[in-house]
Order: structure tokens, then sequence, then C-alpha cells
């Protein structure tokens, strides 16, 4: 992994996530968090503030350690404990079976080499009874958009860190073994439609 993925890219994602608006996407979709949770694809912590007070806990999953004195103050300034895992290569969770009553991603799957496997890693470790709460970005259904979804990929995929643009995040997330309880597919406004396709819900084992 080079410059620009260790120290560029991360800096650059971190400033243009920190839009008022995605804040407030971040505060709707995490708003049923709670008990011990897991979040996959933590980056750089910019959904701590967003949780609700009163979880027990939140271990944060990454494959990368990255903007580590920023990150750091942000998981000081937290209302509950915080531990930080990295991701081993194999992608296997280094968690038991059943050990989490949450798991969350944000902004996520598009960049998982094989969203699959990990979706069924991430069902391995819910409790029976536990939620999975996604806001992703993802394919259109507008037949233009996804056109130049797909025109787009093969650069943004270098650029960005492997982030996929034309990704169905409902079907991932179901043939990963879930079962969908809530979707909500919308447009972000503020940014090319190309990136701006949204998919947030809840789903279940």
């Amino acid at each position: 992994m080079g410059l620009w993925e260790r120290h560029v890219f991360p800096r650059l994602m971190d400033w243009g996530m920190r839009r008022p608006e995605l804040a407030a996407l971040r505060a709707q979709a995490l708003a049923p968090a709670a008990g011990d949770v897991l979040e996959v694809g933590f980056g750089t912590g910019l959904n701590l503030p967003h949780y609700p007070t009163a979880l027990h806990s939140l271990t944060a999953l990454d494959p990368l350690d990255a903007l580590s004195p920023r990150v750091a103050a942000r998981i000081a300034a937290a209302p509950f404990p915080v531990r930080r895992v990295r991701l081993p290569a194999d992608g296997r969770l280094p968690f038991g079976d059943a050990s989490f009553d949450c798991l969350v991603t944000t902004w996520t799957l598009c960049s998982i080499p094989d969203a699959g496997a990990a979706l069924r890693e991430m069902r391995r470790v819910l409790r029976p009874r536990g939620r999975y709460l996604f806001l992703e970005h993802g394919a259109s259904d507008d037949a233009a958009t996804a056109r130049w979804q797909r025109r787009v990929e093969p650069l943004h995929r270098r650029i960005a860190g492997g982030c996929h643009l034309t990704r169905r995040i409902d079907v991932l997330v179901r043939d990963g073994g879930f079962a969908i309880d809530e979707l909500e597919r919308f447009v972000q406004p503020g940014g090319p439609r190309i990136f701006s396709e949204m998919f947030r819900g809840s789903a279940s084992r």
C-alpha cells in the first residue's frame, strides 16, 4: 500500500465525508444502534458523534490504521468504550460466533474486495436477535446514471481505494444471508448522481 492509499486518500476522504448533509444521514442511520456494536470499516471515526450515547461498547474494525492522532482524539471524546481492531489479511473477523448485538457499515461495502464473504462473516458474529444497520452508495436504477457509473468505475476504483459504483447493496445484503427489514433508496443532494445513489436500511439474521 503506497503513499496515496496510506496518507493522501484518507485525508481527502476525511475532509469530504464531514459535510453536514452526510452527518445528518449518519445520525438517521445509526439512531437504532444499541448494545455491543461492531462497526466494519471504521475509517477515521466520523460516525462516533452520531451513535446513541447509551451503547454498551463499540468495536471499530478497519484494515488500515489511518490518521491515528486525529482518530485517537475522536475516540477519546466518545461517551462509550471504543476498542479498535485491525482486520486480518485473510478477511475473517477475529471474533466468536454471535458476539455482537448490532453491526454497522457506512460507505463500506463499496470498497470491500469480496463483499459477499464479508457479509457472511458479519452475519456469523451477529447475535440471533441482532440488527445490521447500513448506509451505502451503489448502483442506480436510472438507466442513464447506471451507464455512467459503469464507464467511470474502472478509474474511480483506482483512485478511490477500490470503491465500486455499480454494486446493488440490497442484493449483496440478501446474498450474505440477511433478511432486509427496512430499505430506503434515495439520491443524496449536493453531488454528482453517479456517486449519490443511496441505500439506507436495517437487516436481521
